[in-house]
């Protein structure tokens, strides 16, 4: 069976690890491939080549940086098809779903392509007498980026192309459980002129996430993943000097107002909640109905749509699916029992995903779309991210209660709200404690302009990922306050407290 090793130096590098992973095709269970786990020597090594390649790389001029990234961006574009199905293969989501997250992954690619004008500093002349003040936004030099199963191409690209942008040298860590992605990416980077070990790819686990987290010469650690995962990377790369943006976990809302338009209410809902299989941080996981009529009309309309939804491989002849399966069998396993918890804790189980069948994929990891009513706070599968197709009903008396569901939650990522009424919406967007709001959006995942990032423990960091937070990320800034003599030089020793 094939092995999947590192990229190092420019090449594809056979590790010297003993432990392996399988990758497995989830529409139909069968391993296709495997994946050697990287030692911490084989990381460290990874590390040296990149912090040697820094050295010129941060001297490269951003123009010639970017000229790199539009040729990269060329070639993503030409070899989409390939990308996606990678993605559906390893993944398991629809080739079209995939695609998109290709085109999401090139918004901050055509982003990072405008660094010679992003990475400008800032002047003020004569802030004294003579004296003037500038500033610089410098690269740091080694970072590393670790990215999570659910969007092989998209994340990674949240995070290296501005990266190299800025002048550093990066370090990709991806999930071991679909990592074919990222080597495709990193052999376009090379084919597009970026220098040896400016990007280097180390498949791995724990042990080589570690030393990436405690290197010295690692100035800089870019997570997305589990809340657990996130708190810990912080809390140990932030110890060792580094500094840290750590996405983590999500439960998202959507408040539907007795005024919205429903039929457009469901039909976002639909692809928000189910789209990927419920695999996504900014997935609508509770739909909020404000006053019972509204929770009635829409859950008689949900229950007409999840009829028609359609479950299948990722890759078909002819249309796509609707979605495809789960990653594993494991993760398969863990959503059928926050299904089984939900009506333990006395949660409505409407439509139970559980007694789907696929016909040929009798093997894969499949779990319908499902649904529950009547869900309260406090009940597990209201409170924790189940990472599914699992859509929850919880029912507000009214829009302060609605919006008190979501403050009160742990997760702060990504919300919406539907409605006709200007005013309501504008309070919502007030008044929610949630990093990314919607309004008649149910995925309001932001432009690469502008910066992604959730709040309370969705987020672990002061700076969100792409847009202006993440050329801040990126970069140090220098402040330098300069004075010229002018005139007849003074041969005075000055002891005092200098002031402008």
């Amino acid at each position: 069976m094939r092995t999947l090793g590192n990229f190092i130096n420019g090449q594809h590098v056979d590790s010297a690890s003993h432990r392996v992973a399988g990758i497995y095709n989830p529409a139909t269970g069968e391993q296709t491939l495997q994946v050697s786990l990287a030692s911490a020597e084989e990381t460290q090594h990874a590390v040296r080549v990149a912090d040697q390649a820094f050295h010129e790389w941060s001297k490269v001029t951003p123009l010639k940086r970017a000229r790199i990234l539009f040729k990269f961006k060329a070639l993503v574009e030409e070899h989409t098809d390939e990308l996606a199905r990678l993605i559906a293969s390893e993944h398991g989501k629809v080739f079209s779903d995939a695609k998109g997250e290709v085109v999401r992954g090139l918004e901050v690619v055509e982003f990072a392509c405008g660094i010679p004008h992003l990475q400008k500093g800032e002047h003020s002349t004569n802030v004294g007498s003579g004296v003037d003040s500038y500033s610089m936004m410098q690269p740091l030099g080694v970072c590393a980026g670790i990215s999570p199963f659910n969007f092989p191409a998209m994340v990674p690209m949240w995070m290296f192309p501005i990266a190299l942008a800025c002048g550093n040298t990066f370090i990709m860590k991806p999930s071991e459980k679909d990592p074919s992605t990222a080597l495709c990416l990193a052999e376009l980077l090379k084919e597009a002129g970026l220098p040896d070990g400016v990007f280097n790819v180390v498949n791995g686990d724990k042990e080589a996430v570690d030393v990436l987290l405690t290197h010295e010469c690692v100035q800089a650690v870019s997570f997305v993943g589990s809340t657990p995962i996130a708190e810990y990377i912080y809390a140990t790369a932030s110890a060792h000097g580094k500094r840290v943006q750590a996405l983590g976990g999500a439960k998202n809302h959507m408040v539907i107002m007795p005024d919205a338009d429903l039929d457009q209410a469901v039909s976002a809902l639909m692809g928000a909640a189910f789209g990927s299989a419920g695999e996504r941080c900014m997935a609508i996981s509770v739909a909020v109905p404000v006053g019972d009529e509204t929770a009635e009309r829409l859950r008689e309309k949900l229950l007409a749509q999840l009829d028609k939804l359609s479950v299948g491989p990722g890759l078909v002849e002819g249309p796509d699916n609707d979605m495809g399966p789960l990653i594993t069998r494991e993760h398969m396993e863990k959503v059928m029992d926050y299904i089984r918890i939900g009506q333990e804790e006395g949660a409505e189980l409407v439509v139970d995903g559980r007694q789907i069948s696929v016909k040929g994929g009798e093997g894969g990891y499949f779990i319908g779309g499902s649904l529950f009513d009547h869900v309260k706070p406090g009940m597990r599968v209201h409170s924790e991210e189940i990472f599914g197709p699992v859509l929850s009903i919880a029912r507000a008396a009214s829009f302060d209660e609605a919006v008190a569901m979501i403050n009160d939650h742990e997760y702060g990522n990504g919300t919406a709200i539907f409605t006709r009424d200007g005013d309501a919406a504008r309070q919502f967007c007030e008044q929610i404690q949630v990093g990314m709001v919607g309004v008649n959006v149910p995925i309001p995942v932001p432009m690469a302009f502008h910066s992604f990032g959730g709040w309370k423990r969705s987020l672990f960091g002061p700076l969100h990922m792409h847009g202006s937070d993440g050329v801040r990320f990126y970069t140090r800034m220098k402040t330098i306050t300069q004075r010229w003599p002018s005139g007849i030089r003074e041969e005075t020793n000055h002891f005092t407290m200098p002031t402008l």
